[in-house]
């Protein structure tokens, strides 16, 4: 445990996990994809007990078994294991916790997951006796295998929902040395917490927040008269390096690297165009992830055949933006190595 005080949560690292709290216990890893191939491979080659749970058709299948791994379905996995931990995606896990774990979790057992939407919204609700956690890496699972191959660590999120053995906390910490993640540090949080930040975050800045204001930026520079590919490099291309400078050092990081003149003109019209009208839209965003308006409705579109979400998505990749950026990003020289590791990441998206 760190005796930073500059922390508001506790953190563990490696001295505070105990792995005999996982090594003679068999871990179900249910999915295949960005976390599960990571998990998977990660805890394996920690020494932990590792059965794959896939389909029966599933496309990573082969790729599991080449790396060593034992595969069989997601009912046999959970059978056999003491620790299920359910990585497929969100929109899938109520159905195969229903079919495939639920009839085979036996007291003591721990149900555990790397995002906490279904328990939070109660799309799965456990029975009493065995323990639900949550270990979270902070990144993609090609980064926390990487990192792992490396001798180093990603920091995650540990929470416990329910604590019915006694030792659930004790259990997660193993589980996160296991996938490497206790070398960086695991921070503790609750279910509520990580849901809801993360949903947040995603909506409001990370994903549709920084998406929105891209593509209002490329628009004001193209109907002015700028050519689409100044304004491609202005508005997106070079968004890259300014987070990477936050990334590294924090917003004063970033304001030390860039020129005055960009630091003062930031300074100026940042909170001119990023205005209290839009603090008040976060308010109101945060709110419907709170009282569950948000989980409902993407419940009920996942329900309808995702008519609404398929619109958005064709409409994003119709943007003019789209196709610029295709035509300029061939001018990279990252350019197929990205393209290599996007196919990889793909290969296991729907496991």
């Amino acid at each position: 445990m760190t005796d930073d005080d500059a922390f508001t949560t506790t953190v563990h690292y490696e001295d505070d996990a105990d792995s005999a709290h996982i090594e003679d216990k068999t871990v179900a890893v249910l999915g295949y994809g960005s976390q599960g191939h990571a998990h998977s491979l990660n805890l394996h080659e920690s020494g932990v007990d590792v059965v794959v749970g896939l389909r029966e058709g599933s496309a990573s299948r082969a790729a599991a078994e080449e790396e060593g791994l034992t595969v069989t379905t997601p009912a046999e996995a959970a059978a056999a294991a003491d620790v299920v931990s359910v990585l497929v995606p969100d929109t899938v896990q109520p159905d195969v916790y229903e079919h495939a774990v639920e009839p085979n979790l036996e007291p003591g057992d721990t149900l555990q997951f790397a995002h906490g939407f279904n328990i939070h919204y109660n799309q799965i609700q456990p029975p009493e006796d065995v323990d639900v956690t949550m270990v979270a890496p902070k990144s993609p699972g090609h980064l926390v295998r990487r990192n792992y191959e490396k001798e180093e660590g990603t920091p995650a999120l540990l929470a416990v929902y329910q604590d019915a053995t006694g030792e659930a906390t004790d259990e997660a910490l193993a589980y996160a040395q296991g996938i490497g993640c206790a070398r960086a540090g695991v921070l503790e949080t609750t279910f509520r917490e990580e849901v809801e930040s993360d949903l947040f975050g995603e909506q409001a800045v990370l994903c549709g927040g920084v998406t929105s204001l891209v593509k209002h930026g490329y628009e004001t520079l193209v109907d002015n008269g700028y050519s689409p590919e100044a304004a491609y490099f202005e508005c997106l291309n070079e968004l890259k390096l300014i987070v990477d400078l936050m990334y590294e050092g924090g917003l004063g990081g970033m304001w030390d690297s860039v020129s005055d003149t960009a630091e003062y003109g930031g300074l100026v019209q940042g909170d001119e165009i990023v205005d209290d009208t839009v603090r008040e839209n976060m308010e109101e965003t945060l709110e419907k992830v709170q009282n569950g308006e948000f989980a409902r409705e993407w419940i009920a579109e996942n329900q309808a055949g995702r008519p609404s979400y398929t619109q958005l998505r064709e409409a994003e990749k119709n943007h003019e933006i789209e196709e610029v950026g295709e035509r300029l990003r061939d001018l990279f020289a990252w350019a197929d190595e990205q393209e290599a590791d996007t196919e990889k990441e793909q290969v296991t998206a729907d496991d």
